[in-house]
This record gives structure tokens, sequence and C-alpha cells, in this order.
């Protein structure tokens, strides 16, 4: 079963879905639109509060014309060896500028959360047993030094500047 989760905890009565040949949107749902549907959608309405997958090969740039338009951008983790969706959401907060609703979908493990905090990802589409309950625990990995600057800042105001330190001289 999927829950989705946010840094305040689980979320009750989300409405959007993907729709696959077992899971139908039911008339309270939001459909979630794969990126050529959605530019199409857009394309042939004035529609808003739309929803959108960006799957691993998507070029996430075609989004930029439609941002203003969606309510949710949600990233596709198909396996855990695939990291493409953290680029795909670095590039939606920092180069294009969304604001709103970006989520992890697919295998979203919990010691990826905290890495796709970092880069804007905001809610969490989980299925895995260990990480639904060490979420409902509240007890997410911690990582005390990041390498890269992100669209989140590390806690306590920590930047990745530390290991830029001058070379002391001998």
């Amino acid at each position: 079963m999927t829950k989705i989760w946010r840094e305040t905890g689980f979320v009750e009565n989300d409405p959007w879905v993907i729709e696959t040949d077992e899971v139908k949107a039911t008339e309270t749902q939001k459909l979630l639109l794969g990126l050529d549907a959605l530019i199409a959608k857009a394309e042939e309405s004035n529609d808003v509060g739309l929803g959108v997958v960006i799957k691993p090969a998507d070029d996430v740039t075609r989004l930029q014309p439609y941002l203003d338009r969606l309510d949710i951008v949600a990233v596709a983790f198909p396996a855990f060896s695939d990291g493409r969706a953290f680029s795909h959401a670095s590039l939606l907060r920092q180069r294009l500028g969304y604001a709103k609703e970006l989520r992890a979908v697919g295998d979203v493990l919990i010691d990826q959360v905290p890495l796709m905090l970092r880069v804007g990802i905001d809610s969490f589409a989980v299925t895995n047993e260990t990480a639904l309950k060490r979420l409902s625990e509240n007890r997410l990995p911690g990582i005390q030094r990041y390498y890269q600057p992100t669209a989140r800042h590390a806690e306590g105001g920590q930047t990745y500047s530390w290991r830029r330190l001058p070379a002391k001289s001998a």
C-alpha cells in the first residue's frame, strides 16, 4: 500500500493518482499525467491545477512553459540505482524556479529520503515497509556534511564550504 509522507507526517486523502492497469482514478482523485500527455492537455486547454510524472528519460525543461499551471510534479525513481530524478528535482527547484509540491514516486527508500529532501522534494509516495516503519517513528537517517550545494541548506546553517578551507602553509 502506498502512503504519502511529508515532513509533517503522513497525508490522509491525497487526491493525486498515477493510473495503471491495476489502479484507476476515482471521480474524487486527480490524475498525474505523463509529460507528453500533460503538454498535449496544456496546449489544448487553459486548465490549471494539473499534475505530471517525470520519468528518468524525460526532458524536464519541456515543463517550463507550463510550470505556473501545475500543482504537483512527481519525479519517478524506478529503481534504487537510478538517480536521474535527483537531477530533475534539482533542475525544477534551482533553475526553473518551481515552488509547488515536488513528489518522489517509485522506489523510495529510507536511506535516500534525506538526500531527496536536500534537492527540494517535499512529499514522498512510499511503499517500502522499512521506510514506512521508520517514517512513522520519525526516524530519518542523518547526514552531517554535504559536498554540494542544493535547493535546501544543511541543518544548522551548515554549508558545503567546510571542504574549501584554505591550505595551511608549512
